[in-house]
């Protein structure tokens, strides 16, 4: 019978040497607002390196004439105006020319030594930069430049001396400290990057920033409870910022201190109700002490707020996808899925999360609607396509099956597996000849994948059969099983349908022979074994396998043969017998009512 089957590192504006360079947001409260630079537009920093240009010929050798002094200044401007440009080549040749012409001048080497890094020529780089500082050790922008220079060799000793240089000579430098610390960051010098912190705190008195790093100091050297009293240190001074508050909630969460995650959690959410975050952590919390109730209320909670991203609650759906299915959570899952889709109505990989729930907890019809609706909103990913179709497979509804192929096809005309579907809908619905077209067709777009290709060969075999194209079906089944010799549905539906025709009988006989080997239980297979010891007049061999297959199954086929049988063995009765069950389960074949009314077998 057939079947169907970080670290940070100085930043530098690398377009000219202002005060715009490498400076961070300070306290209000705390820094001198002397200190404190203001962040320069784009505008002002282009006038600020035309001032810049005419400063730095101002600063030309006291022996230069003054042609030579003008011709200076006009390739130093130039080199600045292409530096700004990005054009880095002709920016290099009119420095140069300044440079020929003034090698001393501290700003020339500056912007020769930009140029050179921006451009890749990292020795030069180093070699004006050093120059630039031993010219003029008063200005912080030239070491700045040089230890970006040496960082970005990974040098970062060389530029840990230009740091610590540059905070001891240079007046007003003492925020370059952060800088300096996080040099070490990079290193893993931690104990120097908290001396270092230190020595900002004396300058600047307690910041954010300091706190923060150096909590992550803590926690990288694994001293917790520093790393907790900075992070009480940092919610005390700062009770309304979420994130310290929540960061401090997970620290104690992740370190099995529940009752301070709990507590630092509430004071998020007393200051904030719909904080999902706080309720992430209390739900992970209360799921590490067994309270599934109320991690289950927290965990939704959470999901009913839109502040919680749609890719969050994605990810968590993901994670409960690879428990399940699991009567436990099943329902959660469910739950959690339906709050998503009702949060984020218009996001299209909600309903495919969700309908990736409902197929993994067998729920195939919520699975299809949830991936239509996934549809309707973003048609352009395939893998849901495939999904609907799959389904409209498994439950055989081939009008859906049919609908859903021509139109993902529309979308997806290269994919081979949609066209195996198309005809495989085809060929159920009794439309072999458009089933073969869908088949050959599809079979041409998967001659990379020789497992789907003797998939497109199966069917090809059961379609071919039904046009009574004898040949191109035993071809088809053939090429099937050169590339799996143990396809268990072109071994049966080959030897079955040989065994119709009455040809190859002994092939046939071979190929069930192996499948009954293989699933001696198999009512299927038990049934078409015994059909072709049928039609090799094997009658006793045929009764023995039919009867095996009776004991699993009912099926009016099954039921009609082994009637076919006893009669041949002269058990007339028990024959007639067997057709008129077989006639009353319905799905016998067509002769059956003349079986039964002459008492007389026909085939």
């Amino acid at each position: 019978m057939p079947r169907f089957s970080a670290f940070l590192l100085v930043v530098l504006s690398l377009w000219l040497a202002g005060p715009a360079h490498a400076q961070r947001k300070k306290d209000k409260t705390t820094a001198p607002q002397a200190d404190k630079p203001r962040k320069l537009s784009r505008k002002e920093r282009k006038e600020l390196a035309r001032r810049s240009a005419l400063e730095a010929a101002g600063s030309a050798r006291p022996d230069l004439t003054p042609k030579e002094r003008e011709l200076s200044e006009s390739y130093f401007i130039d080199g600045v105006r292409f530096l700004l440009l990005e054009d880095y080549n002709k920016a290099l040749e009119r420095l140069l020319k300044a440079y020929a012409l003034n090698p001393t001048n501290a700003a020339v080497n500056y912007k020769i030594a930009e140029t050179n890094l921006l451009s890749g020529n990292i020795q030069d780089a180093t070699n004006f930069g050093r120059a630039a500082v031993k010219l003029d050790a008063k200005n912080p922008y030239y070491y700045l430049l040089l230890a970006q220079i040496y960082s970005s060799q990974k040098q970062y000793q060389e530029a840990t001396e230009v740091y610590n240089t540059l905070i001891s000579q240079v007046p007003n430098s003492k925020y370059y400290l952060f800088n300096l610390a996080d040099l070490y960051l990079a290193q893993g010098k931690f104990d120097e990057a908290l001396a270092t912190f230190e020595q900002a705190e004396q300058k600047f008195g307690t910041l954010d920033e300091i706190s923060f790093k150096k909590q992550q100091i803590y926690l990288r050297q694994n001293k917790l409870d520093k790393a907790l009293e900075e992070g009480e240190s940092l919610i005390k001074s700062n009770p309304d910022e979420a994130r310290y508050v929540l960061a401090q909630a997970q620290l104690y969460a992740t370190n099995r201190r529940f009752d301070d995650a709990i507590r630092v959690a509430q004071q998020a959410l007393r200051q904030n109700p719909d904080n999902a975050r706080a309720r992430m952590i209390l739900a992970d919390v209360y799921r590490l002490q067994n309270n599934r109730p109320e991690s289950e209320r927290q965990i939704k909670q959470a999901f009913e707020s839109p502040s919680l991203d749609i890719d969050d609650k994605v990810r968590i759906l993901i994670d409960y996808i690879k428990q399940l299915p699991n009567p436990a959570l099943n329902e959660t899952a469910r739950e959690l899925a339906a709050i998503t889709t009702r949060v984020h109505p218009r996001e299209a990989k909600a309903f495919s999360i969700a309908g990736d729930i409902e197929t993994v907890t067998g729920n195939r019809p919520a699975a299809r609607t949830n991936y239509l609706k996934a549809i309707r909103l973003d048609n352009t990913r395939y893998q849901i396509w495939q999904q609907v179709v799959l389904i409209d497979a498994e439950l055989t509804q081939t009008d859906s099956l049919l609908t859903h192929t021509a139109q993902a096809l529309e979308l997806f005309p290269n994919q081979a597996p949609l066209w195996f579907y198309n005809g495989v809908g085809y060929q159920l619905q009794k439309q072999p000849a458009k089933a073969a077209k869908s088949l050959e067709y599809g079979r041409k777009l998967a001659t990379d994948n020789p497992e789907l290709l003797a998939q497109f060969d199966t069917q090809l075999g059961d379609v071919y059969h039904e046009l009574k194209e004898y040949p191109k079906s035993d071809a088809a089944y053939d090429a099937a099983l050169t590339f799996d010799a143990n396809n268990a549905q072109a071994l049966n539906n080959y030897s079955y349908f040989l065994s119709l025709r009455g040809e190859k009988l002994d092939k046939a006989k071979e190929m069930a022979g192996k499948l009954v080997k293989a699933y001696p239980d198999n009512s299927t297979y038990l049934d078409t074994y015994g059909w072709v010891l049928y039609r090799l007049k094997d009658y006793a061999g045929a009764r023995q396998a039919l009867e095996s297959a009776l004991r699993h199954t009912s099926d009016a086929t099954v039921v009609e043969h082994y009637g076919d049988i006893l009669f041949q063995l002269g058990e007339k009765d028990k024959a007639v017998a067997e057709w008129q069950r077989a006639n009353k389960k319905g799905g016998a074949s067509p002769l059956i009512n003349r079986k039964i009314k002459d008492q007389k077998l026909y085939e």
